[in-house]
């Protein structure tokens, strides 16, 4: 097909998310649901129990600042498992994408439109833990109402990353490896759970170079209303990260897509 015989390219994306959005939202209580419920099982198990021994972290309850941070680590995980688990399925069993690209919708618009739609759901389940910690009192209403915004591009960046890492998985059973060996230590050691200050001096470079670490800084200065000049530097690092694992991804997948 002459590329001048194709809608324009925002249709085309919204499309790729569209069918998503509608796959999604046909169990809608099932895949809704849930989002709202594990931060509350996670806060009471985990924030109310350390609570009792650790009163405080960086001057603010030990719940506010551990919620602040789950804000992300939301988003991230859904982006993610979308972006794996989702896409290999879609691409090795269920053939989805050779039905898409049978449209007028290019691979590049196909990855494109995962991404965008991965940094949906990583948006809609940042707006879920904001909703429980807001109304439980964890976190007061003003600034943390941009989290969700925060979480859309936490969303993006894992989305890439993660598709890039599809990129070169042959088996499912491999995805266990980015899950345990890169999310869970991101999760312990960007500033989550506690400060990176608190980490050994020679692991706090590399707590730096984790994407989450950028993200968890950037929803905090939202949540306590602390901005700081340096928080630019955040937002640039997950920009970049971002648009540079995009075109990786893009690369990579689109032999797979059109082989």
């Amino acid at each position: 097909m002459n590329s001048n015989d194709l809608p324009s390219l925002p249709y085309r994306i919204l499309s790729v998310w569209y069918r998503h959005f509608l796959v999604y939202t046909r169990n809608l209580i099932s895949n809704g649901l849930p989002p709202f419920l594990e931060p509350l099982i996670f806060l009471a198990g985990v924030g109310l129990g350390l609570g009792k021994y650790i009163v405080s972290m960086n001057n603010l309850p030990y719940i506010q600042y551990l919620a602040s941070g789950l804000l992300v680590t939301s988003a991230m995980y859904t982006a993610s498992f979308e972006c794996t688990f989702g896409t290999f399925i879609r691409l090795e069993y269920d053939k989805v994408y050779d039905g898409i690209l049978a449209a007028p919708i290019t691979a590049n618009d196909l990855i494109i439109g995962e991404i965008f739609w991965a940094g949906t759901k990583g948006c809609f389940f940042s707006f879920a833990v904001l909703t429980i910690v807001t109304v439980f009192g964890v976190i007061p209403i003003g600034l943390s109402l941009l989290a969700p915004v925060v979480g859309f591009f936490t969303g993006l960046m894992f989305a890439s990353i993660s598709l890039w890492v599809t990129s070169f998985v042959k088996t499912i059973n491999h995805f266990n490896f980015y899950m345990t060996g890169v999310l869970s230590p991101m999760f312990f050691f960007s500033g989550v759970v506690f400060p990176i200050s608190s980490l050994p001096k020679g692991l706090q470079p590399f707590a730096e170079i984790m994407p989450l670490t950028h993200v968890v800084r950037l929803v905090r200065a939202f949540c306590h209303h602390s901005f700081e000049i340096s928080l630019f530097i955040d937002l640039i690092y997950v920009i970049f990260i971002t648009i540079a694992m995009s075109i990786l991804a893009v690369l990579r997948l689109k032999c797979r897509l059109i082989l």
